[in-house]
């Protein structure tokens, strides 16, 4: 039997500005997995999930690929994954076979709600890895992250690809999306295998260094919100033709570089000034676009982390979920976690999953459209120009901000 885990996600900063090919954004995968466990099956394909029930979906295979029995589909993302790679296996030559798959996740509570970690991203990573150890195809890393991209953006097409470099890969991630629609496009014309070999040209991913002076904190909020809906729902009202989002996109490449920086460079203050500046810049999206980003409940997880001399914000799409904290870690969470606890925030005890797998060069370090890590004048120039507006909007923050109800 095959066994693979996937971890999740936690988008730290570049929320929705990750969308646009070639615009960067950091995450960090935790230590929470989706498990899934695949062996051989004889005359037709098996998922079980202890999320839908006791019964398989059944798949079988015709002349246009994967189909599904009564064209059930709860799994929706495990199921593209299985149709991308039964394509890719075909249009390779190698012998198609058929395997059962059961699904296990650690990626929400005893209830089934959901926190908001990216349990869609961690079974399609987990599926396609699993997938590509039972055909023996020995596929990279990266390899597998663009097969995981062109399953999903299948079923969403919106989808950044975020959340699937991190569970791909694990540990801290800068990550920017490539051109989904132009991948997508070339799929379907031309085949998954044409699809993979395409350049990728705006994909970047590189591995950042953990923050050694900082503690990360994740509080969950009770409020689930799905990532899908809002980020539909904002681009539904043609924000992105406004000159507002112009603003939107460089305010955010501003605090994703400036956290890259902090990080790679152990600058506690620079950090936790990008921080405050990706929160301020999804508050003025939230502000400018209409769209519920920082609920009440986000604002009071970022003010009480604020109040300790930390920095906060949503992580992912907001609208509920998760929020993050870092605060020094020479300061008590105990403050915090109190005052998480009685407007009914739960930290969750998370930990950071360990850097897995190897990164293809072509698509690391940062791209040509961003600055060199060896620059030093380029580092320098972020800093100073960044630096005094931290400053404000640090002052801004410890003195109370409008929020969204």
């Amino acid at each position: 039997m095959i066994e693979i885990k996937a971890p999740g996600k936690l988008f730290v900063a570049g929320e929705y500005a990750v969308v646009e090919p070639g615009h960067p954004s950091i995450l960090v995968a935790v230590d929470r997995c989706v498990t899934v466990r695949l062996e051989a099956s004889e005359h037709e394909g098996r998922i079980f999930s202890d999320q839908y029930g006791r019964a398989p979906i059944i798949w079988r295979r015709n002349r246009n690929g994967v189909v599904v029995e009564h064209e059930e589909r709860p799994l929706d993302h495990v199921l593209s994954a299985v149709s991308t790679m039964e394509t890719l296996v075909a249009e390779l030559g190698v012998a198609q076979r058929f395997s059962a798959l059961s699904i296990t996740s650690e990626l929400d509570d005893a209830s089934g709600r959901k926190f908001g970690l990216g349990s869609s991203a961690a079974v399609t990573t987990a599926t396609i890895r699993a997938l590509d150890e039972f055909y023996q195809l020995d596929l990279t890393r990266t390899q597998m992250l663009k097969l995981a991209i062109l399953a999903t953006i299948d079923v969403a097409p919106a989808a950044s690809g975020g959340d699937l470099a991190a569970s791909m890969f694990g540990g801290w991630l800068r990550y920017t999306s490539p051109d989904r629609a132009r991948l997508r496009e070339v799929r379907h014309r031309e085949g998954v295998l044409a699809a993979l070999r395409d350049p990728w040209a705006e994909l970047g991913l590189e591995r950042l260094s953990p923050p050694t002076s900082l503690r990360l904190l994740v509080g969950w909020t009770g409020e689930p919100a799905s990532t899908t809906r809002l980020v539909d729902e904002l681009q539904s009202r043609k924000w992105a033709e406004t000159a507002h989002y112009t603003s939107f996109l460089a305010a955010s490449r501003a605090a994703v570089d400036a956290l890259t920086i902090g990080l790679n460079d152990e600058d506690p203050a620079l950090v936790l000034g990008a921080v405050r500046s990706a929160r301020a810049t999804l508050a003025g999206l939230g502000r400018d676009a209409g769209v519920d980003i920082e609920t009440a409940a986000l604002a009071q997880l970022c003010d009480a982390a604020e109040r300790l001399g930390g920095a906060a914000k949503s992580s992912g799409a907001g609208g509920g979920d998760c929020g993050i904290a870092f605060i020094g870690q020479s300061v008590s969470t105990a403050a915090l976690e109190d005052d998480w606890s009685a407007h009914g925030i739960e930290r969750l005890p998370l930990t950071v999953h360990p850097p897995t797998g190897l990164i293809d060069a072509a698509h690391s370090p940062w791209g040509p459209a961003e600055i060199s890590r060896t620059d030093d004048d380029a580092v320098e120039s972020i800093r100073s120009t960044y630096a005094r507006a931290f400053a404000e909007q640090h002052d801004v923050l410890r003195g109370g901000t409008e929020h969204h109800a």
